[in-house]
């Protein structure tokens, strides 16, 4: 019995010791069991209720949760008729964007011009104006004279706004080898900023009455500059001595220089009291560098402006350019006339020409060689085209040659700020040239044709015994016109022989394909 008693109360006491007994846990088993069952109805219920409440969505909620399509539909209502045609959605966004880049896009309504001009010469200097001002594409600008001018009615449509300078007689100006009309012409900025109607300006550009304007490459080179900031953009003499004795961090204002709207601004707002400071200075261009130096403002180089501080024959300037748009040209009254047998407007406006048809390949030099004769062409289109017997280098060939004079007579070719070579004294080693006599566009082509007819001059007996281009008559040059020219990393035009017979030359200009090289 005591046996028995003793089993029954170690029992019992190992149920009180441990509460997990076997019981137990079956109890607790089906207690979880039940718990997540419900769990699941639950979640259940409310996955029901969110998919029945989700087909009740409007039109437009059921449209927003659709994928879009690739496909697009695009209206065209011209000519009164609805056209349905099928574009991709990249189309769309790709013809968004080129209305957005086109809507910001600078125009020639974006830029005001300020023109210096002397009463005394304006009879004369209104043509060279007339050649590039166009009010038809909505120019805007001033000239300003320092007298009142007798100005023809029908040629008030052909030429700015004339306007007579403000009194300047407060300043003072001591610099004995110049002459005070400097300051008058150094406060035009400030003056036609003044004036007011400066709505969707983003430039102003100064020049002067004998400086010729290439606006569409203006816009090219000004296009790549943010207008909302502080540019000060122009170019330096092409006189050393000239750059020394003023600033190579000044804009030659003959060649022209271009000023953003916010500097313009800053500058109108101290620009007396700076001119105060600087009574020694000789002119306007360089008191307009000594203000842009008190603003901390640099000089921005762009080579298409021409001072053109030379005198003489411009070409060897004109026949190797440098690889940039050509933006202006100054000088045209110093310099000979660049079209032989013209007078200098006449020769301006024959440039026109080409200037029409492709002006951002205007003067863009192309180095190419007729292997048959042995010979270098260089081709400065719109303008000139060279053959020379024998092999050139395309590094001689792109060199200037000293076809004119310093701007200080007495300086040798030292005194340029840039390469030059000189001209060939060897018989044999002149050039052929051949000026440009007409050009037109190929609508079957798409291209233009420019004919180059040889200049007549007496050549020197040559004893080379090589293949004689005096026979060549004229050349003749095939161009696509490639208005996005300045949108790509600069490089020189590649051109290549077509034809050649005893009396012509036919040759194709344009961008050099893929391993092209000037090379024989």
């Amino acid at each position: 019995m005591k046996a028995v008693k003793n089993s029954q109360e170690k029992i019992i006491y190992e149920s009180m010791r441990n509460p997990y007994s076997s019981q137990w846990r079956a109890s607790l088993k089906s207690k979880m069991m039940l718990l997540l069952f419900m769990f699941v109805l639950a979640t259940y219920a409310i996955y029901l209720l969110r998919l029945v409440s989700s087909s009740h969505v409007s039109c437009e909620e059921e449209r927003a949760l659709v994928p879009p399509r690739k496909e697009a539909f695009v209206v065209d209502t011209r000519n009164d008729t609805v056209v349905l045609a099928k574009r991709s959605t990249e189309e769309l966004r790709d013809f968004q964007e080129v209305e957005d880049e086109n809507s910001n896009k600078l125009t020639l309504e974006h830029i005001v011009f300020g023109i210096a001009a002397s009463s005394d010469l304006w009879e004369r200097r209104k043509e060279y104006i007339k050649l590039w001002w166009r009010p038809v594409k909505r120019m805007r600008g001033i000239v300003w004279l320092d007298n009142p001018v007798k100005t023809a009615g029908n040629e008030r449509r052909s030429l700015p706004e004339l306007r007579i300078s403000g009194d300047t007689s407060k300043f003072a100006y001591k610099n004995s080898k110049g002459h005070r009309s400097a300051i008058r012409i150094s406060r035009i900025l400030s003056e036609t900023l003044r004036i007011g109607n400066t709505g969707n300006v983003r430039w102003f550009v100064m020049g002067d009455d004998d400086t010729i304007f290439v606006t569409e490459n203006l816009l090219r080179v000004l296009n790549k500059y943010d207008h909302n900031q502080f540019y000060y953009i122009g170019s330096s003499s092409e006189s050393h001595l000239q750059n020394i004795h003023f600033s190579y961090n000044m804009a030659y204002g003959g060649g022209g220089f271009a000023i953003s709207f916010p500097l313009a601004k800053a500058i109108e707002k101290m620009q007396d009291r700076c001119i105060e400071r600087y009574p020694g200075l000789y002119g306007s261009d360089d008191r307009m560098q000594a203000c842009m130096a008190e603003l901390g403002i640099p000089l921005t180089k762009e080579l298409g402006f021409h001072q053109y501080d030379v005198h003489g024959d411009l070409f060897g300037l004109l026949a190797a350019h440098p690889v940039a748009p050509v933006v202006s040209l100054h000088h045209v009254e110093v310099v000979d006339p660049i079209f032989p047998n013209k007078t200098r407007v006449e020769a301006l406006r024959h440039l026109q020409i080409p200037m029409e048809l492709d002006s951002a390949g205007l003067l863009q030099q192309s180095i190419c060689y007729d292997r048959a004769h042995r010979w270098s062409i260089s081709v400065s289109w719109g303008f000139a085209v060279q053959i020379f017997r024998g092999v050139l280098s395309p590094r001689e060939l792109e060199m200037t040659s000293r076809t004119f004079l310093n701007w200080y007579k007495r300086a040798d070719y030292t005194a340029y700020a840039f390469n030059t070579r000189p001209v060939a004294r060897n018989p044999c080693q002149k050039p052929f040239v051949f000026y440009l006599s007409n050009a037109r566009m190929d609508n079957n082509r798409s291209e233009t044709v420019s004919d180059y007819t040889r200049h007549r001059v007496q050549h020197p007996v040559c004893t080379w015994t090589m293949a004689d281009p005096s026979d060549i008559q004229i050349v003749k040059v095939y161009k696509k016109p490639d208005p996005h020219l300045w949108d790509r990393s600069p490089r020189r035009n590649c051109c290549r022989m077509m034809s050649s017979t005893k009396k012509s030359v036919v040759m194709d200009v344009g961008l050099c394909r893929e391993g092209e090289v000037s090379e024989v």
